[in-house]
């Protein structure tokens, strides 16, 4: 298959398609940032720092939730309906956060966030897959992906704008209309209509469905998520009011549910989400899973508290403290092109340098964040992006190397998959050892100064598991 040059995308049709897919990943892509940038404002209006953690937790879950019904969706409704319903919650999340007059309705709105967002993201690469011919796909790709590393510099401003104009609500209606838009967009895109022929079956990589899985109209396993999901939830509950024997009470029974998730995920032949063992970090396939859990796990802290913290002890803005938070996104797709043709007898030495690096960074954040000096955050947050970007090519490069036929693309759907909700675990428990630290008194100098050491050095269990896993996965097999 040859592929074609950039000026095919700018036919009417095929430039107004990719526009329209853009559009998606980008209102998903920008949206963690934006709400890092406005947490300080946000909190200062509406209080409760006890539940900071919520906001991402729960749009991690909506997202984990809605890509895992992307492709259902698309079959059932058909692509334009599904994506005009994925923007029409993406808008109403924003509204609920606009007019939040405390954290709960704040919550809920970030919940319908995550649900728009993570499906118009599915959606957007479902798009890719029906109304492009597959000689445009690397270019279409190579666009999206570029839209990423757009987003670290533009998401920051857009919030920090917001708030340093006192007006943080005005960020959630200023994604909120351009999500309304797109649903606009969507119920008057004449190429949604008219998919090629031959594109009609969802990309397996997009949707996690279909190809060696199973058809993708398989039953949604709605039942497996909501038992994740009610995991997260009992985890990150333990934090709201910390108390040790409630506390650990909510955790086990947090974690038990997960258990129970990947236990009936395991018996549920050609309908798994996940590869078998899935959550070992010894095993083939499990290794570079609970790599990416883990280390996610190990870097919630700067992107959940980092703005707080550097606006509360380093006194700077929430647009300076935003884009350090941003510099991760830069670091990550950086260091992913500048590697991206390393051969694969570098993978193991690649994989392992990475994880390093990310260990390292969690070090650097733990010791600099309480009394800096302020310089060195952003070139922690560096080396954090850097650290994922070095490995994550590689290690799906190398898993799928080693993955047996049936499991390849059930392993490539899964791995962003466990990632996001390695991000929604550790918000989750690092918001249980902010709140013990002295978040559940307030936010004030004093309060912060022990939350900024606490926070990075609960990640760096999560690091340890995560640099075992790296052993297991990158020794050599005798």
């Amino acid at each position: 298959m040859s592929v074609v040059g950039w000026s095919a995308l700018l036919t009417r049709q095929n430039a107004g398609n990719l526009a329209l897919a853009s559009l998606g990943v980008w209102l998903h892509a920008a949206d963690s940032l934006v709400v890092a940038t406005l947490l300080p404002a946000i909190v200062a209006e509406l209080g409760q720092v006890n539940l900071v953690a919520w906001t991402f937790a729960l749009y991690e879950l909506g997202t984990i939730v809605a890509g895992a019904a992307g492709a259902l969706a698309a079959t059932r409704l058909g692509l334009r309906r599904a994506m005009a319903l994925a923007a029409l919650a993406y808008l109403a999340g924003c509204i609920v956060s606009a007019t939040a007059s405390s954290m709960p309705p704040m919550l809920a709105g970030r919940l319908l966030q995550g649900l728009g967002g993570g499906g118009l993201m599915a959606l957007s690469f479902v798009a890719v897959g029906r109304l492009f011919a597959p000689a445009l796909m690397p270019r279409v790709m190579a666009t999206i992906s570029a839209l990423w590393g757009v987003s670290a510099f533009a998401g920051p401003f857009a919030g920090g704008v917001f708030a340093e104009i006192g007006w943080w609500r005005g960020a959630f209606w200023f994604f909120g209309v351009q999500a309304g838009l797109l649903a606009l967009w969507i119920a008057l895109a004449r190429g949604l209509a008219t998919e090629l022929p031959g594109n009609r079956q969802e990309r397996t990589v997009a949707s996690g469905h279909g190809g060696e899985n199973g058809a993708a109209t398989s039953a949604f396993p709605g039942l497996r998520l909501g038992i994740l999901a009610g995991g997260v939830i009992m985890i990150a509950a333990a934090g709201i009011d910390v108390r040790p024997v409630r506390s650990a009470l909510l955790i086990a029974a947090g974690v038990a549910l997960i258990a129970l998730f990947a236990a009936l995920d395991r018996r549920s032949g050609d309908a798994r989400l996940l590869p078998p063992a899935a959550f070992n970090p010894a095993a083939a396939l499990g290794a570079p899973l609970m790599m990416a859990l883990s280390f996610a796990m190990a870097t919630s802290a700067i992107g959940l508290y980092g703005p707080l913290l550097m606006t509360v002890l380093h006194g700077v803005s929430a647009l300076e403290a935003g884009y350090v938070v941003a510099l991760a996104s830069i670091g990550w797709s950086v260091a992913a092109v500048a590697t991206s043709g390393a051969a694969e007898r570098h993978d193991s030495m690649l994989i392992a340098g990475g994880m390093i690096t990310l260990t390292l960074s969690v070090f650097g954040f733990m010791a600099t964040m309480p009394d800096g000096p302020f310089w060195a955050l952003p070139l922690f947050a560096t080396l954090e992006g850097a650290g994922f970007g070095v490995a994550w090519t590689f290690i799906l490069r190398r898993a799928l190397a080693r993955a047996p036929a049936g499991e390849r693309d059930r392993f490539a759907s899964a791995l962003p998959t466990i990632h996001r909700l390695g991000y929604a675990l550790g918000a989750a428990m690092i918001g249980i050892v902010a709140n013990a630290a002295g978040f559940r008194d307030g936010v004030s100098v004093e309060t912060a100064h022990p939350v900024a050491f606490w926070v990075f050095f609960a990640g760096l269990p999560f690091a340890a598991v995560g640099l075992y896993a790296t052993w297991r996965f990158t020794r050599k097999r005798g």
